[in-house]
């Protein structure tokens, strides 16, 4: 069998040469234009894997294709569409086949064979970006990406008719506008959005079941549901409990108020909230980072730097949470990109200040924010727990948490001993939120101790115990 891999895996293209050559972890598109065909690739120095006995791993879970190994790659095709991919443990999971992102196959991690590029100088990039946002935004209003709000959230008073109405005149008006300055050759004319996923139509029998595959998908996630008043009653549950955080009025005033904004924007809307919360999720530890870097540069603090490698794991962290909200479609609509973008920034710049003035506070406020998180995932995956289950996780869930490479995983759980590490499962979208709920936990303990300063203890204990002794 390891005679034939190389030629088997070989006619995959240079995707596989790539691989081989740099053992990283990524997938491979099969061919240009069609949407999911994925072969996703176990390698980054695996475990020693009994070939036997992953062939036969793969007959009982009713793969039909031959399973290839060659040096530390391993692919299994499920069927012409889509790929499983095989864990640490020589395990095989299904994965979603498509990508529901508004940057879908361009900036999803572990799906493209260019990570790591230089970026091009800020003046083309910015240009570039423009383009992209300014075509959306148009699209949005000239063809009315904003009645799946209405749709999701219908007025139900005669003040929110009147704003619905208010705003439907508004829409109107932008849309004369465009398609005038559209006439006037100012503006180049706007295509109507492709039926079909990036060629792929119903003229082929394997198009047209990858196609209702992804439909199908796209219509349960439509179904997930997350009440903000069960929410609020879990966190005032928590509270009551003793598992408060004490924080300055003026803290917790912003507090609220961010959270009733996200009420109002999101309400009905689960997981473009939670790509909004993860947009913003990941700026304390940039800021922290900022910080603790320029205290060192200047020669004023340099005890600083294990705990810029923690806030960097956390970042890390939430990276990959923010693309599986992208990879499910949470920043398809360009309100949602342009709210959640901008509010990063002013995020970042605020805690920057905040971290001058009081590190403490500055670690308080999050630890807020992520408690808020931690109730938020938990009342959403208890509320849709049984259509959650029914879905397959995403490509880059599947990767973060089940492959070989579980870069800097354990670095942001400093509560965790390092002699039992956390491994969670990842089988099913189920798996996936209730993962990113104990993730959001392991930052509120990281938090506060941040704020008591015990995460020196902590760093000094997981020195002390050395590195684990087995995944």
């Amino acid at each position: 069998m390891d005679s034939m891999a190389p030629m088997a895996l070989g006619q995959r293209g240079p995707c596989v040469r790539t691989l081989q050559q740099r053992r990283t972890l990524r997938a491979c598109p099969v061919s240009r234009g069609t949407v999911g065909r994925l072969v996703v690739r176990a390698v980054a120095s695996p475990p020693k894997m009994d070939t036997e006995a992953a062939a036969l791993k793969a007959k009982a879970s009713g793969v039909q294709q031959p399973v290839y190994f060659a040096d530390s790659v391993a692919s299994v095709s499920m069927d012409e569409e889509c790929s499983a991919f095989i864990d640490r443990d020589g395990d095989f999971m299904e994965v979603m086949c498509c990508d529901y992102g508004f940057r879908s196959g361009a900036s999803r991690m572990y799906q493209q064979e260019n990570d790591g590029r230089i970026p091009k100088n800020a003046f083309q990039l910015g240009w570039d970006n423009f383009k992209s946002e300014l075509r959306s935004l148009r699209q949005s209003i000239r063809f009315d990406d904003y009645s799946t709000i209405s749709e999701a959230n219908p007025p139900r008073t005669p003040m929110s008719r009147a704003a619905y109405s208010v705003g439907q005149a508004a829409l109107d008006s932008l849309d004369a506008v465009d398609r005038a300055l559209e006439a006037a050759q100012v503006l180049e004319p706007l295509r109507p959005r492709a039926v079909t996923l990036d060629g792929v139509t119903r003229d082929s029998e394997s198009g047209s079941k990858l196609i209702n595959n992804c439909a199908e998908i796209r219509s349960k996630l439509k179904q997930l549901k997350l009440s903000n008043k069960a929410m609020w009653d879990r966190e005032h549950a928590r509270e009551q409990s003793g598992r408060g955080v004490e924080t300055p009025w003026l803290i917790k005033g912003v507090y609220l108020s961010l959270c009733l904004l996200l009420d109002f924007l999101y309400e009905n809307r689960p997981i473009q909230r939670f790509w909004f919360l993860e947009t913003v999720a990941r700026m304390p530890y940039f800021s922290y980072i900022s910080m603790l870097h320029l205290y060192e540069s200047l020669g004023w603090w340099r005890a600083g730097a294990e705990l810029r490698k923690i806030h960097f794991a956390e970042e890390w962290n939430e990276l990959h949470h923010l693309q599986i909200m992208e990879s499910l479609g949470g920043d398809q609509l360009w309100f949602d990109r342009f709210a959640a973008q901008h509010a990063a920034i002013l995020y970042y710049w605020i805690l920057l200040g905040l971290y001058v003035f009081s590190p403490r506070l500055a670690y308080n406020f999050s630890e807020l924010i992520e408690y808020h998180a931690v109730d938020t995932y938990g009342e959403f995956w208890d509320a849709n727990e049984e259509l959650l289950k029914s879905l397959p996780p995403p490509l880059v869930a599947a990767v973060y948490y089940r492959s070989q490479d579980l870069y800097m995983f354990d670095s942001f759980q400093t509560s965790q001993p390092m002699q039992n590490p956390r491994r969670p499962s990842c089988k099913t979208l189920y798996d996936v939120f209730k993962n990113i709920c104990d993730d959001e936990m392991e930052h509120v303990k990281t938090m506060k101790a941040c704020q008591d300063e015990t995460v020196s203890q902590d760093i000094i204990t997981r020195r002390e115990d050395g590195p684990r002794v087995g995944l």
